[in-house]
């Protein structure tokens, strides 16, 4: 090698190690940055080709991201901040008024909280992005290898519309030593609550009285206008079934039309048409097959309260949100309703390491990072989502002053090769004197 091309090296020496010097101070000057994805500057030997051959000539560097390797958890208390446990990212918009298929990008800053209008954004203002559940709770064909189908997930302003109660199943036990008395006792009453269609609650009142006869009850059915019929109820005082419904009779109807009642001795059932709307709202009232024990029972104690237990809903609004390990986001509605409200996906790429980096912490693709798929959290290679923190830097102070120390050796030793090379040219020149 010739002095002059000493003196090359020696400069691409210092070149490469200011770089590393950069990425190191990036480093470190990052290393509080939530969600932060640590880069390096990797040595590799530069050299030229000439008709002789190829031969090294110095040094540059490349750039790599570690951006598999992750943070530790910070808890924060915070329900809506995320973070991910595993390779994949989150998917953020900058700007959700735009088309949501338009300047989304990738981050492991999972630092978000609601906005005034219940958008959840992070730290960096970016939004977070999923897939929306349908009203029945599926989520339906969505397509993970594009935007195409993600919506910025908003907390705010959900409701949930009401469902009409059509069934009723009643529960409970009879005292037997109230019936068969010369002078029967007051009757039990209990409450059946039940939904109309706009998801309002509304009550039925069953009345339980105690037959002269032995193990019999009259059941009466009303609400605050309306008595609909009453069944007489007879129940087994022996053999296996002593204590379950035996048979039913006696049924008279006392609802004038459109209000309506009727009843399936083989099944325990009342049908109830109940005038509360322009189409009556008509309800199946359970009280028990004969011969079963998975309704009304009477055996000898207390009387137990009636266990009503009706389908539909009443109508709810949002309370508070939940999110789960597999990237569901839960709405709790003040109706006892828990309804699964965003799926958040997690991007995955065949070489995460290969992104692009751009500010706050995003990532684009590039070509080598290839393309990405949207899993979903707890599935392949994506990783699982964890509420209540957020994700440190993944950077090691100690590991980055180290290497401070080694390119500042490095450096100071590529500066000593051109002052040597500096020195024989030196000489080199003064051969002449």
């Amino acid at each position: 090698m010739s002095i002059s091309n000493a003196m090359a090296s020696g400069v691409s020496g210092l070149m490469a190690n200011s770089k590393a010097v950069e990425k190191i101070s990036y480093n470190i000057a990052n290393a509080d940055t939530v969600g932060y994805r640590r880069s390096f500057s990797q040595m590799v030997t530069s050299g030229s080709t000439s008709a002789s051959g190829s031969f090294s000539t110095g040094v540059a560097t490349e750039v790599t991201h570690s951006n598999t390797a992750e943070g530790s958890f910070m808890d924060t208390s915070v329900n809506s901040n995320l973070t991910i446990t595993g390779s994949g990212f989150f998917v953020v918009n900058s700007n959700i008024d735009a088309s949501y298929t338009a300047g989304n990008m990738f981050t492991r800053v999972g630092s978000f909280e609601p906005d005034e209008d219940g958008n959840l954004v992070n730290a960096a203002g970016l939004y977070l992005m999923g897939f929306g559940y349908g009203d029945d709770g599926t989520l339906g064909a969505v397509d993970r290898a594009s935007f195409n189908d993600l919506e910025p997930v908003n907390i705010a302003n959900q409701t949930i519309s009401g469902t009409a109660t059509t069934a009723v199943s009643i529960s409970g036990n009879l005292p037997s030593q109230e019936t068969g008395l010369d002078t029967p006792g007051d009757a039990f009453v209990t409450s059946a609550e039940y939904f109309n269609a706009l998801g309002e609650s509304e009550r039925l009142t069953l009345s339980f009285q105690p037959s002269v006869n032995d193990d019999e009850w009259v059941v009466t059915v009303s609400d605050a206008t309306t008595e609909y019929g009453t069944v007489t109820m007879s129940f087994n005082d022996t053999g296996e079934n002593a204590g379950a419904p035996a048979a039913y009779g006696d049924v008279t109807v006392t609802a004038a039309a459109p209000a309506g009642f009727a009843f399936d001795p083989a099944t325990g059932e009342m049908t109830l048409t109940i005038d509360n709307g322009t189409e009556p709202q008509v309800v199946t009232m359970a009280l028990g097959a004969p011969g079963s024990f998975e309704g009304l029972t009477q055996f000898s104690g207390d009387y137990t309260p009636m266990t009503v237990r009706p389908n539909g809903s009443e109508s709810g609004t949002l309370t508070r949100v939940e999110f789960d390990e597999f990237g569901d986001v839960w709405g709790v509605f003040d109706n006892g309703t828990r309804k699964a409200l965003y799926s958040i996906p997690l991007a995955t790429f065949a070489n995460p390491n290969g992104l692009e980096t751009s500010n706050n912490s995003t990532f684009h693709t590039s070509n080598t990072s290839g393309s990405y798929y949207l899993g979903q959290p707890g599935t392949g290679e994506t990783g699982t989502m964890t509420s209540g923190g957020v994700e440190s830097a993944n950077v090691d102070i100690a590991e980055e002053l180290t290497s401070l120390i080694q390119r500042q050796r490095a450096y100071s030793s590529n500066a000593k090769i051109i002052t040597t090379a500096d020195e024989m040219l030196n000489e080199t020149v003064n051969l002449k004197r």
